[in-house]
């Protein structure tokens, strides 16, 4: 039996949707702010129809990719809306990647325009992006390059004429996000409209927005196009606070004076928010989600003394940023035994389907809390695939499901709980290992900021964990002292054998810990990273 529903009852889902409601029913409420500028909705969605109107007066059409280098700023909010409202593609870049990484991005996604920043592109060496047409946008720094336009230029060729916030097929893509590429070539993973619809409402329900929402863009739009947060905003018409860099003096400033109440970030950020001076408790309801990495015990107890109620997700590039949230109940314990269950990384978004974590054969690992298993996910948040690779589709999609190369443990009230990637386990006289468990017992340390845990080579054990570790300002700790630390609390042979008292770790433009730096300096030229 087949059903063709009458296309009375039928509305192809889309995040424009969101911009069009919000005009009609909020038209004078802020929508955007960023320093002395404000807009509201009316300003808004007339900006988008007039980058819209201005890209199509230069050739941008149906299925058209086109690149956008821009740090926070509104022209990048606009864009998530101007360049899908033709049909086209957006291809928001990492603004930390070099010039050769930006290239390849260009020339893979076939983007035919590019509006990149004049800042960025100051510090870029040699870039010869191979677009029809460059966009720069001068936002206080830099300046025009040789053979580019400016962004006001662009705009003088369209008009506010409105446009159809709709789409004739919720299965279009409406994105293309690049992976970090640091295993390879980058692969461009494609977001839908009908996924960039469905994650942006599961956003708004799990980090409890609502039209009063003052958000802080502490999350780079470019990453997973801001979790799809870019759109979810608009879509309940609360208020975005762009922020071209993230300082923590700057974000702690906005806060106060922006009345800000909800923000994302990764566990990196929200240490150093958590550890700067100008920390001090709220006194209101402010959200903070966190993703990207496994937040600490510590650090989500730390934000709780503040006031800020952390809501932990997790998820991937390939599932539209998160796609699991711990979600809290009511019969967790207080103290530090919910805050510990507050640190995993919990159960399916609304939207998605349930996670599995499973074995080689992809049958289900048991619920005990010990067997560790591979992540994979299904469902409304997962990618339609990578673009022009369809080989590594068929790989990461093998079973009918998305294999997330993540490997975690079930426990019985069927939550999971991230022990590594699988490529970060270290393996130890055949005993398997888990970083995050003892870089969760090193930042338990009171002195200690952060970390990072990597394998090193043991010509007897095969393997040893060594950590990088962060101290707060003005704190003292030794290596003995902290390696003493995690014996305390872990099994002895978990214990790092070496600690370097570092002053940063490197991380990417997200706030992720950059493991792969800190083993090129150990492993050097060998060929295999198993010792």
């Amino acid at each position: 039996m087949s059903f063709s529903p009458d296309p009375t009852s039928v509305t192809q889902l889309t995040p424009l949707l969101f911009l069009e409601r919000s005009a009609s029913v909020f038209p004078d409420k802020e929508a955007v702010v960023y320093g002395d500028r404000r807009l509201t909705y009316r300003e808004f969605a007339d900006s988008v129809f007039r980058q819209a109107q201005a890209l199509r007066a230069s050739g941008i059409g149906d299925g058209d990719r086109v690149a956008f280098l821009l740090p926070n700023v509104p022209e990048m909010l606009v864009a998530h809306f101007a360049v899908p409202l033709l049909g086209a593609i957006l291809v928001a870049i990492n603004t930390r990647l070099s010039a050769p990484e930006i290239e390849y991005i260009l020339e893979h996604s076939g983007a035919k325009l590019l509006v990149a920043d004049a800042g960025v592109l100051s510090g870029l060496t040699d870039f010869e992006p191979k677009v029809e047409e460059m966009v720069v946008l001068v936002d206080g720094s830099g300046t025009l390059p040789a053979g580019a336009i400016a962004y006001q230029a662009l705009l003088e060729r369209g008009s506010d004429d409105p446009l159809p916030l709709r789409v004739d097929d919720e299965h279009r893509p409406i994105s293309i996000n690049y992976t970090s590429g640091t295993t390879g070539r980058p692969k461009g993973v494609q977001y839908t409209h009908r996924g960039a619809y469905l994650n942006s409402l599961a956003e708004l329900l799990h980090s409890r927005h609502h039209p009063d929402s003052i958000y802080l863009w502490t999350l780079p739009m470019f990453h997973c196009n801001g979790w799809c947060t870019t759109w979810a905003i608009t879509g309940i018409g609360g208020t975005n606070v762009c922020l071209r860099a993230v300082e923590p003096a700057t974000v702690w400033k906005l806060i106060e004076t922006e009345q800000v109440t909800h923000l994302n970030a990764a566990p990196t950020v929200l240490i150093s928010l958590a550890n700067h001076p100008a920390a001090a408790p709220l006194g209101r309801t402010f959200t903070a989600t966190t993703a990207g990495a496994p937040p600490s015990p510590t650090i989500i107890d730390q934000l709780g003394a503040l006031g800020m109620d952390v809501v932990h997700l997790y998820g991937l590039t390939e599932t539209y940023g998160p796609i699991t949230v711990c979600e809290t109940q009511s019969h967790w314990e207080s103290g530090t035994g919910r805050v510990r269950m507050l640190a995993r990384q919990g159960v399916a978004m609304i939207g998605a389907d349930p996670i599995r974590v499973v074995d080689d054969d992809m049958n289900d690992v048991p619920r005990d809390g010990e067997t560790m298993g591979e992540v994979v996910m299904r469902g409304n948040n997962v990618m339609s695939g990578y673009y022009n690779d369809p080989e590594a589709t068929a790989k990461a999609f093998h079973g009918g499901w998305f294999h997330s190369g993540d490997l975690a443990v079930w426990h019985s009230d069927g939550y999971i709980e991230l022990r590594d990637r699988a490529k970060d386990i270290i393996i130890s006289g055949g005993e398997n290992i888990s970083t995050i468990e003892v870089e969760q017992a090193i930042v338990s340390h009171p002195a200690v900021m952060e970390c990072a845990v990597i394998a090193m080579p043991h010509d007897h054990w095969g393997e040893r964990p060594k950590a990088y570790v962060v101290l707060k300002p003005e704190a003292e700790a030794s290596p003995a002292e902290i390696i003493e630390h995690v014996r305390g609390r872990l099994a002895h042979f978990k214990a790092p054998d070496e600690v370097d008292l570092v002053e940063s770790l490197p991380k990417t433009s997200t706030g992720k810990i950059q493991k792969y730096v800190l083993r090129d300096e150990i492993w050097g030229d060998r060929k295999s990273r198993i010792n």
